[in-house]
């Protein structure tokens, strides 16, 4: 079985060449749930490779098997936030077609970040589209419904395929477990049917990972004594927001590492950054490791200059020597 793939692990922006055996016309599924709809656009497609997008372990184990299952070649499951594959792992005009099926709402106000469809990713889905080519969204929720035709039409690289803004049925359409059960239980659902037209685009180029991120600086205080100081901080920078959690130390080696959680618009990292002695006695390197295929983003250069400056901050003898981050 090919290996399992994720935002992190995968290259950005991806390699068509090393997922499938040969390039064709790339469909794409955004939230695939049990898979079921998925490897049906895989196994009535062998013209095109299938890429499905899930947020969803439990979901992303379930359509792996099924295609092992049918050994299924043109297709493969990316374990990833929509927002993250279209930043970082889609190139512009690379998708012959997105399916969407019966996404999550998120209607609470605080929640309204994680909803798909909005303004910024819809701009984000007409760049990644072909010329023609095809976005298909359905939902069972009319408040949803009226937000995808409000946020579709305004929308200058899409044009509604359909007379009426959406559909009540389409007909030859797969019906997913999901789908089939809404209408057992009388609940008919709303097909969108778009296409990318002729009208030019400014495409948000991929966000490719940058250098590795480092500081050298100079501390009087060990590295236990700097643990044993050290209490929850968070930071913002603009829109990205910083978190660092925990620190342990290794007073074998005079090292430590802290446990951060960076959040960027299009990202979210789970990590450990470390401080290493140098050669020098008092002076340090911090650090990110690998912990979670961390990627160098411009977020997690971010939180390699905290941890260095909150270090720097814990005695007035201490100095930052060198900086190696962006921002």
């Amino acid at each position: 079985m090919p290996r399992k793939l994720n935002y992190l692990n995968v290259s950005w922006p991806l390699d068509f060449a090393s997922l499938f055996p040969e390039r064709r016309p790339l469909l794409v599924e955004i939230g695939f749930g049990n898979g079921d709809y998925l490897v049906n656009l895989a196994r009535t497609r062998p013209d095109a490779n299938v890429i499905g997008l899930e947020i969803s372990s439990q979901a992303m184990d379930k359509a792996e098997r099924k295609i092992a299952q049918f050994g299924l070649s043109n297709a493969r499951p990316i374990h990833t936030r929509a927002e993250t594959a279209l930043a970082h792992l889609l190139p512009p005009e690379s998708v012959n077609e997105f399916h969407i099926n019966f996404p999550d709402p998120w209607f609470k106000k605080k929640h309204s970040r994680r909803r798909l469809v909005k303004r910024e990713t819809a701009e984000l889905l007409a760049s990644r589209l072909v010329a023609g080519g095809t976005l298909l969204l359905a939902t069972d929720i009319l408040a949803y419904a009226e937000l995808a035709h409000e946020t579709f039409s305004a929308s200058p690289g899409l044009s509604n395929a359909l007379e009426a803004p959406w559909a009540r049925d389409l007909p030859g359409r797969y019906r997913s477990k999901y789908e089939a059960k809404a209408y057992r239980e009388g609940r008919r659902a709303y097909f969108f049917l778009y296409k990318r037209n002729t009208t030019p685009l400014a495409h948000p180029a991929i966000i490719k990972e940058l250098d590795m991120p480092h500081l050298f600086l100079y501390s009087p205080l060990d590295a236990a004594a700097l643990v044993g100081r050290f209490e929850t901080t968070r930071r913002r920078h603009g829109d990205i927001h910083i978190a660092l959690l925990r620190a342990y130390a290794d007073p074998r080696h005079d090292a430590a590492v802290f446990e951060a959680v960076i959040e960027e618009p299009t990202i979210e990292q789970h990590t450990m950054i470390s401080l290493s002695p140098r050669a020098e006695p008092g002076e340090y390197i911090v650090k990110m490791t690998g912990v979670g295929h961390a990627r160098p983003t411009a977020g997690m250069h971010r939180a390699v200059a905290a941890v260095g400056e909150w270090v720097a901050a814990q005695d007035e003898g201490a100095q930052v020597l060198e900086r190696k981050v962006r921002g």
